[in-house]
């Protein structure tokens, strides 16, 4: 099942809005005969790449799988009737398929006298098809606040200048991110303080994520790096804004304003019902801070920079935060040394926020 887990992971920042699943068959005897992972939506699902590759060694064997194969036809046939007619005997899935047009395989296959067993390395499954469980689950992205700071958590001097905090190590690592990543979200104050281009770079056979700019106002000045062809751009713009300006073709989202902002969940729902199953928040302290808010922040990971700045801006503001009790508290689930820095994944301790 490991191993299962481990083929699933490829399929990350292609298969969307479809889950990553991986499977691993092993004939009578134990032997690993067939592995495959799902590899792109519309393309076959894991089980049936992995059956290929077992063929008849299959028969009699037993499927190890990350998600409980599916039971319906979509653009592919349903993985559960897959397994039965290769003449699997045995199949052991990690997580229970939570998406009510897909789940029931396992009665499927106990129906036809297969053996059917969930939960194996359930924790490890779901972390690493987190995205998909969270959009099924809530309606919504899955969403990864990502920032860089100093050890003293600023983003940038106190002249605004921020290139760069941290190394080239932790760079390339957010692009490995970006990859992973269905969009990448960033707000006004980063598009006219920055001019990011927000498209990955340096990462083997890449799908490039669909760059969202939060622009109210449509201020965007037609020279921005994100409107370029590199990689799908999105602006979201209040319902008044003038759009004129912008080249022909500009994929324009309008939703109303509260206060002068986007609502994050009017947000994140359009962006659900445009099939995006997972977001990279990489704006400023301010749209972070609002996200965090908003109860709609499921994970942070943090590169941290061994420089102090004494001053400048903090890497997150306001986040509806007043006194200690209210602290946002996390769970710290990774560290690890990238060159001279330190990323740091956390998960927030209490539960994410549906809408």
């Amino acid at each position: 099942m490991r191993r299962a887990i481990a083929l699933a992971s490829r399929g990350l920042g292609s298969t969307s809005p479809n889950p990553v699943v991986g499977c691993v068959i092993t004939d009578p005897v134990g032997t690993v005969v067939g592995e495959g992972w799902h590899q792109r939506a519309g393309g076959p699902h894991a089980e049936v790449h992995a059956l290929r590759a077992a063929g008849e060694a299959a028969r009699g064997g037993t499927a190890y799988v990350t998600l409980e194969p599916c039971n319906h036809t979509g653009r592919t046939g349903p993985c559960a009737q897959a397994l039965v007619q290769a003449g699997i005997s045995r199949v052991v899935y990690a997580v229970a398929d939570p998406n009510p047009q897909a789940s029931g395989g396992s009665a499927t296959l106990r129906a036809a006298g297969i053996t059917a067993e969930g939960g194996l390395l359930e924790a490890e499954a779901e972390a690493g098809n987190i995205a998909w469980l969270t959009s099924v689950r809530l309606g919504r992205p899955h969403v990864t606040w990502k920032y860089a700071a100093t050890l003293d958590g600023r983003s940038a001097a106190a002249d605004g200048s921020s290139r760069w905090i941290t190394s080239p190590e932790s760079r390339a690592d957010v692009h490995r991110l970006r990859a992973e990543a269905d969009a990448v979200l960033v707000g006004g104050g980063t598009l006219r303080e920055d001019d990011p281009h927000l498209a990955v770079r340096g990462v083997e056979g890449a799908v490039q994520p669909l760059r969202i700019a939060l622009d109210p106002r449509a201020t965007l000045p037609t020279t921005a790096r994100i409107l370029d062809d590199a990689a799908p751009t999105l602006l979201v713009v209040g319902e008044d804004a003038d759009t004129r300006h912008l080249p022909p073709g500009t994929d324009v989202l309008r939703l109303p304003l509260t206060d002068g902002r986007i609502g994050v969940h009017d947000l994140l729902d359009r962006l659900h019902a445009r099939d995006l199953r997972s977001v990279l928040l990489e704006g400023g302290p301010t749209l972070a801070g609002a996200f965090l808010e908003a109860g709609a922040v499921d994970r942070v990971v943090g590169y941290l920079a061994p420089a102090l700045l004494g001053a400048g801006p903090a890497a997150l503001a306001h986040a509806g935060v007043t006194n200690i009790a209210q602290a946002l508290r996390l769970d710290l689930t990774e560290a690890v040394r990238l060159g001279p820095d330190l990323r740091i994944t956390a998960v927030p301790t209490t539960a994410p926020k549906e809408h």
